[in-house]
C-alpha cells in the first residue's frame, strides 16, 4: 500500500464537485477512489450495480469494498485480493474490460455481472495520481443471454459448431455435432472451418463460400464431413450469421442423412438381388399388380416356357393373352387372388404362344413393389412328369399283356421318371475341362469347396473359380442343380478317377 502522504487528494476540492456534477447522470457506474484508498464518491448507477442506496453501504475503503462484495471471473475462479479491480487500479494498474461476477457477501450465487475499466487522474503539476477512477458497466444481462443460448446450443439434439468470421475457426461445439463425427471438443475448437471442412462435396459449394466471406445466410444443402476415422456422413448443412460477445459468426447446424442413405442404399441393393434372382430364376415366374392382374414383369424363364416375349405380355391382363387353358380355370385363379388367397401348387394348365397345352403347378405370393400391391407368380412345368406318368400306366399295362416287354420297355420308363431327358443343345459333360469335370465329381459327392481343395491340393480362390465357370457353362446357380445336372447325365462322381486322393494328401 502506497501511503496517502505521497499522492495529493481531490477530497472536498472544487475539482471533485466538478467532476461529480459531470458524471452524476451517466449511465456507467463510476466510483471514486482516493490514493489513500478511501471511496470519495460514487454515482446512482455504480450505487444501483451495487444493490445499495449510499456510499457508505458500498464502503468507506477499498477493504471494506471488499469485504461486502466478493468477486470472482466467468470461470468460477474466485479474485484474490490484489486481482480485484478496486486493488488494481490503487496499486496503478491501468486496464479494459475485465469481466467479473458480483456476489454479495453471505450469498452463495452472483447477482450481477459487471465489466470494469480503469482510469487515473494526473495532478497538471507534477504528473502524480490525484485521482482513481473505476468505471462499471452492468453487463448481467447480455451474459445471462448468453448463458442461455450456451444452455440451448449445448442442449440442442440437433448437431452444430459457430465460427469467428474473421478468422474462420470454431469457437463452439455441441455434444450432438461430436456425437454424430466421433470429433473430440478440443480437435474442433483448435480447427478452421476448412479444416473440418462442413462444406465438403457441397451441392452449391462455391455459393456458401461466397455467403461465408460476406457473412450471409447460408441456404440448406447436401455436403459429406469427413469423419476422424477416415469415413464420411452425408449430412445437410446450412449456416445462420449471429454475433457472440460483439464478434460476427456463423451457425452451422446439421442434418444427418446417413441413416436415409444407408436405407436407401440397401432398399437399393435388395431390389437389385431380387430383379437377379427374379431374372435368374430356371423356375418361370411373373410379377403382376394385384388389381386387374396385369402382368409387370417376367423373367426369362416364363418367356422361353410360353413362347411370348416381354413386349407381348406385359402391360396386358392374363386373361387377354389367354394364357390359361380354360376360362373357367382363369375365373377360378383370379377368384381367389381377389379374395386375398395365395396359391401353393395348384395344378392348372395354361397355353403356349404357339397353342401347345402346357401342364403346371402355380404358386402366388403377395408382396409389395414400390407401395404398390403385387403377386409373384411362379410356374412349374410338369408336362413332361405327367406324360411319363401316362408312359409309365402304359407300360405297366403292356408288362401285364406280355413279360418280354419288362427288361426292355419298362426299365427305360423308371430311367426316364427318375432322370428326365435335358434339352439336346444345352452344354455338355465334354464342354468341361478335365479339371472342371473333376471339381463336379467331387461336388457330386458332396464336397464343400475346402474339402475339394484339399482333395484336389489348389487353393480355395482357384476351387471357387472352377465353381463359377461350372454354373456359368451348364446354366445353374446352385449346388443342388448342379448335382441334378450331372446325374441326369449319369455322371455322379463316384467312378471319376481324380488326381490325389484326400488320403493320399493327407498321408
Amino acid at each position: 500500500m502506497v501511503p496517502s502522504t505521497s499522492f495529493k487528494t481531490l477530497r472536498e476540492t472544487a475539482d471533485l464537485r466538478h467532476l461529480r456534477q459531470i458524471i452524476v447522470g451517466l449511465d456507467e457506474g463510476v466510483i471514486l477512489i482516493d490514493p489513500d484508498q478511501s471511496l470519495l464518491w460514487a454515482n446512482a448507477a455504480a450505487l444501483a450495480m451495487h444493490g445499495v442506496g449510499d456510499l457508505a453501504d458500498l464502503g468507506g475503503t477499498v477493504d471494506e469494498y471488499r469485504a461486502r462484495f466478493q468477486l470472482r471471473y466467468r470461470n468460477n475462479h474466485r479474485l484474490e485480493a490484489d486481482d480485484y479491480p478496486i486493488d488494481r487500479v490503487v496499486a496503478g494498474d491501468s486496464f479494459s474490460e475485465v469481466v467479473v461476477e458480483v456476489t454479495v457477501a453471505g450469498e452463495d450465487e452472483p447477482r450481477w455481472v459487471h465489466q470494469v475499466r480503469s482510469l487515473v487522474l494526473n495532478d497538471a503539476d507534477d504528473d502524480e495520481p490525484s485521482c482513481l477512477v473505476l468505471i462499471i458497466q452492468d453487463v448481467s444481462a447480455r451474459y445471462e443471454a448468453e448463458d442461455r443460448f450456451e444452455q440451448s446450443f449445448n442442449a440442442n439434439p440437433a448437431p452444430a459448431v459457430i465460427c469467428r468470421l474473421n478468422d474462420l475457426r470454431f469457437v463452439k461445439v455441441n455434444q450432438g455435432f461430436l456425437e454424430m463425427t466421433g470429433h473430440q471438443r478440443d480437435q474442433v475448437l483448435c480447427k478452421t472451418v476448412y479444416d473440418i471442412d462442413v462444406l465438403r462435396e457441397g451441392d452449391r459449394r462455391d455459393l456458401a463460400k461466397e455467403r461465408l466471406a460476406e457473412g450471409r445466410t447460408i441456404p440448406q444443402m447436401e455436403a459429406e464431413l469427413e469423419l476422424p476415422d477416415g469415413g464420411t456422413k452425408l449430412v445437410i448443412v446450412a449456416g445462420q450469421p449471429i454475433d457472440m460477445g460483439d464478434q460476427p459468426c456463423m451457425l452451422f447446424t446439421f442434418a444427418d442423412l446417413e441413416p436415409r442413405r444407408k436405407a436407401e442404399g440397401a432398399l437399393r441393393h435388395s431390389e437389385e438381388r431380387f430383379t437377379r434372382t427374379f431374372q435368374m430364376a430356371p423356375v418361370p415366374m411373373a410379377i403382376g399388380a394385384r388389381d386387374g392382374h396385369l402382368l409387370c414383369e417376367v423373367n426369362t424363364s416364363f418367356v422361353d416356357l410360353t413362347g411370348y416375349a416381354t413386349t407381348e405380355i406385359i402391360g396386358r391382363p392374363l386373361g387377354d393373352v389367354e394364357l390359361w387353358g380354360t376360362i373357367d380355370m382363369r375365373r377360378e385363379i383370379e377368384a381367389a387372388i381377389d379374395g386375398g388367397h395365395d396359391l401353393r401348387g395348384h395344378e392348372a394348365r395354361i397355353r403356349g404362344k404357339d397353342g401347345a397345352q402346357i401342364d403346371c403347378l402355380v404358386s402366388t405370393e403377395a408382396i409389395q413393389l414400390g407401395g404398390d400391391a403385387c403377386v409373384l407368380w411362379a410356374f412349374q412345368d410338369i408336362t413332361h412328369r405327367k406324360a411319363t406318368e401316362i408312359e409309365l400306366v402304359e407300360a405297366i399295362e403292356a408288362v401285364m399283356k406280355d413279360t418280354s416287354w419288362f427288361s426292355r420297355s419298362i426299365m427305360e420308363k423308371l430311367a426316364r421318371l427318375r432322370a428326365p431327358q435335358t434339352e439336346q443343345d444345352g452344354a455338355g459333360l465334354d464342354d468341361l475341362t478335365p479339371r472342371e469335370r473333376d471339381v463336379l465329381a467331387l461336388i457330386c459327392r458332396g464336397y464343400d469347396d475346402k474339402r475339394i481343395a484339399r482333395s484336389l491340393d489348389v487353393a480355395g480362390n482357384t476351387v471357387r473359380n472352377h465353381v463359377a465357370r461350372i454354373y456359368a457353362k451348364i446354366g445353374v446357380n446352385r449346388r443342388i442343380a448342379a448335382v441334378a445336372w450331372a446325374r441326369a447325365r449319369g455322371f455322379d462322381g463316384e467312378g471319376a478317377a481324380i488326381g490325389r486322393t484326400e488320403q493320399e494328401h493327407a498321408a
